[in-house]
């Protein structure tokens, strides 16, 4: 029997969004790959690819009921199932998934921190009941993997895992499938015909993000409508929308609020699309003012494409943008900045496609998919070698 691996978090957004490239390569090299996640539609998805599902009711909430009940359900598959590795992923889901893995005898227990919970800005004592949490949960699992570097020095210093077992994967993107000139200008006039964006609107200011608060559209759309003050044509795309799993009711607020600003029809709220690599073809400038991030692929499907920057001075965001070179910072919450920033871009077209170059770059040399896989499978078969286990045959 091929050993078997299960990936797990805790909504079905983040397992087809996030976790099918690793578990298609997981199962190329050989083993038996399931996921278990909250139910829900993008389910269906990963099903449709061959990979079976196991529904465990997570909930992205402090219900410590619902979490009794996921920690049961999760602890029957387990014992049910004998898996060689259990792989978490996403705060809640990890936190229930490590020590249940670990009382269930799983040889291999692993963690992918797309981004601590805790961060800088947090109020001191919840910060250090998220790390107290954390380091805890750490203990019943054998590795750490985070996406990035701040949080793998976080963890270190915290003592959240030790430096032997704990390493940076970075995040990525298939970098070719954003590639803005597998667009040709025919398709451009029509993706740009169904929102509604003229051949003359300028700059068209992109974002892609759940729309909730802390993902910073109330400040976006502040700048925004200071921006339009000088460029009347500007137009903003926003792409995304809330998951059901949010405890965020904003959407309509946002909207309300580009309402309120007068900004009509220059404000597009595309919702959650599969063409992102399309829409960001239309783009001058990609932005994400977000209050806290772990790694955010948004950044760097739009360094793919070829697009500047504009991103808020955080964990992860700084870690991807180089400020000066392919993209601008700025500070959480801060509108005026945000619009400087913005203007800034676009008064300087030629400096706009330098930094979108540049960045490209950059995703390529650092931020490609099959680096971040390529990170995992070997110290999976590390892993796996030291408890006397073996890689599967393929």
């Amino acid at each position: 029997m091929r050993p078997r691996i299960l990936q797990v978090c805790a909504v079905d957004f983040t397992a087809r969004r996030f976790l099918l490239p690793l578990m298609r390569a997981q199962r190329a090299a050989g083993f038996g790959v399931e996921l278990a996640c909250a139910d829900g539609p993008e389910l269906a998805a990963v099903e449709a690819e061959g990979f079976r599902c196991h529904r465990v009711p997570f909930r992205r909430s402090y219900n410590l009921p619902a979490h009794a009940r996921a920690w049961r359900a999760l602890g029957r598959l387990l014992a049910r199932e004998r898996f060689t590795v259990m792989h978490a992923h996403t705060p809640i889901a990890a936190a229930i998934a490590r020590p249940c893995a670990r009382r269930a005898g799983v040889p291999v227990v692993l963690y992918t921190a797309h981004g601590f919970y805790f961060h800088e800005r947090m109020r001191p004592a919840l910060r250090r009941a998220h790390i107290a949490l954390e380091r805890w949960a750490q203990r019943h699992a054998d590795y750490l993997f985070t996406q990035s570097e701040e949080d793998l020095a976080a963890a270190l210093a915290a003592g959240i895992a030790p430096a032997g077992a704990a390493e940076w994967i970075g995040n990525g993107v298939e970098t070719a499938r954003f590639a803005p000139e597998q667009f040709g200008p025919e398709e451009l006039a029509r993706a740009r015909a169904e929102l509604g964006i003229e051949p003359g609107d300028h700059p068209v200011v992109a974002m892609v993000g759940r729309l909730v608060r802390e993902k910073g559209y109330l400040e976006l759309l502040e700048a925004f409508a200071r921006l339009r003050a000088d460029y009347p044509r500007a137009r903003l795309l926003a792409i995304g929308a809330a998951l059901a799993s949010d405890h965020d009711a904003a959407g309509a607020t946002i909207v309300e609020r580009a309402r309120q600003l007068g900004l009509g029809e220059s404000v597009i709220f595309a919702g959650l699309r599969g063409d992102v690599a399309r829409l960001l073809a239309l783009a001058d400038i990609f932005t994400l003012p977000s209050w806290r991030e772990g790694m955010p692929r948004s950044i760097i499907e739009a360094m793919a494409s070829g697009r500047p920057v504009v991103a808020t001075d955080i964990r992860g965001s700084r870690e991807e943008v180089v400020a000066g070179e392919t993209g601008l910072l700025v500070p959480v919450g801060n509108a005026g900045a945000l619009a400087r920033a913005l203007a800034e871009l676009a008064a300087d077209p030629e400096r706009a496609r330098a930094m979108g170059a540049a960045g490209r770059r950059r995703a390529a040399e650092l931020f490609e998919e099959r680096l971040v896989i390529g990170r995992q499978q070997a110290r999976l078969r590390e892993l796996l070698a030291e408890r006397g286990l073996e890689w599967p045959a393929g």
